[in-house]
């Protein structure tokens, strides 16, 4: 059927009464849709409409009111549908949500927010003082959210969040300790000193410690501007060897366990006996505790199914290990291993308070090191050993590559070992001129490929290149 004159062949325009134009469509809902604004120029209309026909007929269209909802609102929907996040997760994006996205761009309409939008968010977090660190995982979080709203939900065309280089966390490389240092840290954790901090009437506070001489208090004629000074005071005296000090070597295998298991917190502290007595010399890693924002321990599976493993440790940790469950650990095979002093699950901020972590750690040259780092430690001791990618994962609990190839491309051991070899052949090619030589270069290339054909053991694992004759 022919178009009557005057009319167009898709949706409709209207001059009101300023003189601009109003367009409007039967979208492919049923339902008529207006162009958000009025056109002065009734060709910017038509072309609005000619953009609108081209989204229904290449089934790109976006139906205008869904986009309407405000991105506070579909964010927190999102996080109620997303039912196989770990409650540590959860807990994260919430905080995430209520700190830096939705104070600044909540009340914004999901259909609203750019690039160029989304492009200021961020430069005024940097701005505001939010590590590097935290913006990227906000950033992670919006992005995430928005590709849920274009490819599950159909509610926008494009995701806004096209920011190069903002999903980076350009965090610092973190220390590696020696076996030495861990040994002194698993020692100095377990000593604190004897001392009070009491604070006097002008806001300062005054140090009293105990003499190892004769056992009697003694207070430190300085005066200290905060309660942090003067503790640090106390734990220099104490390492120093100037003021008593309490031993509790519960702490020292956790150390140990740590680094040489290269276990996380979460794991570590929720073994029990079982765990750790199946087999002895290996550690069963079935569990994690999670600590909530509101501080509450949540305990449920390891961070992810290759978490769950098992765990061979050196000979002199595991006679370690067994020393402590015999004196710490009760004797059900529920008991955990690795507690306060008083019996319960134990909390990060207890752990580093109790064992003075911070000066600990300045203590073995290592200022602002992390637990984390004794496992970050014991990886890299595991990749130095030049084992294979999937071992090396399997160790560490990782079902990504990239996290081991991380420590793979750190250890420097296997690649001495082929320069080594290398090195062995082309001394030799050198006694040898190259008139008496028998070797052409396809032979001497025959040579490196067995070389490194030995180093990656023919199956991925890693061997000792031959000793030199």
């Amino acid at each position: 059927m022919a178009n009557q004159p005057g009319k167009r062949r898709f949706g409709n325009l209207r001059r009101r009464a300023s003189g601009r134009w109003q367009a409007s469509y039967p979208g492919p809902d049923g339902q008529r849709h207006y162009a958000p604004d009025t056109f002065a120029r009734k060709g910017d209309a038509e072309q609005w409409l000619n953009l609108k026909e081209g989204e229904i007929s290449r089934r790109e269209w976006i139906n205008p009111e869904r986009a309407k909802v405000k991105l506070k609102d579909y964010a927190m929907t999102w996080l109620k549908q997303r039912a196989g996040l770990r409650p540590r997760t959860v807990d994260l994006y919430r905080w995430l949500l209520a700190k830096h996205i939705v104070p600044h761009l909540g009340n914004v309409q999901m259909g609203d927010v750019d690039t160029p939008m989304v492009k200021d968010w961020r430069v005024n977090l940097l701005a505001s003082g939010v590590s590097n660190i935290m913006t990227a995982k906000s950033y992670r979080l919006l992005r995430t959210i928005f590709m849920t709203a274009v490819k599950e939900d159909g509610m926008l065309l494009r995701n806004p969040c096209q920011v190069r280089g903002a999903d980076t966390e350009n965090s610092k490389e973190r220390p590696i300790l020696s076996v030495e240092q861990i040994y002194k840290l698993a020692d100095l954790v377990c000593a604190r000193p004897i001392g009070q901090v009491i604070k006097s009437g002008e806001g300062r506070y005054r140090l009293r410690f105990k003499r190892i001489e004769d056992d009697k208090r003694e207070e430190h004629p300085r005066i200290f501007p905060t309660r942090k000074s003067a503790e640090a005071e106390l734990w220099q005296l104490g390492y120093a060897g100037k003021t008593a000090m309490i031993r509790d070597d519960r702490f020292k295998v956790m150390v140990l366990v740590a680094a040489f298991a290269s276990l996380r917190w979460g794991e570590l502290i929720a073994l029990n006996r079982r765990a750790v007595s199946a087999t002895p010399g290996v550690i069963d890693v079935r569990a994690a505790y999670v600590e909530l924002q509101s501080g509450a321990l949540m305990l449920g599976p390891p961070k992810s199914k290759a978490g769950i493993r098992s765990v061979t440790i050196p000979a002199t940790v595991a006679a370690e290990l067994a020393k402590h469950l015999e004196t710490y650990v009760g004797e059900s095979d529920d008991a955990l291993v690795f507690t306060s002093p008083t019996g319960r699950p134990m909390r990060r901020s207890g752990f580093q308070r109790l064992t003075g972590w911070t000066y600990a750690a300045k203590a073995i040259g290592m200022p602002g090191l992390h637990f984390h780092d004794l496992r970050h430690t014991g990886n890299t001791m595991a990749a130095d050993t030049g084992t294979s990618l999937k071992n090396l994962m399997a160790r560490m609990g990782h079902d990504n590559e990239q996290a081991a190839l991380r420590y793979q491309h750190r250890s420097k051991e296997a690649d001495q070992a082929i320069a080594q070899g290398l090195d062995r052949m082309l001394q030799a090619r050198g006694e040898t001129s190259a008139s008496q030589s028998t070797e052409g270069d396809e032979v001497l290339l025959a040579k490196l490929r067995a070389l490194l054909q030995e180093h990656d053991g023919g199956n991925g694992s890693v061997v000792s290149p031959p000793s030199p004759t």
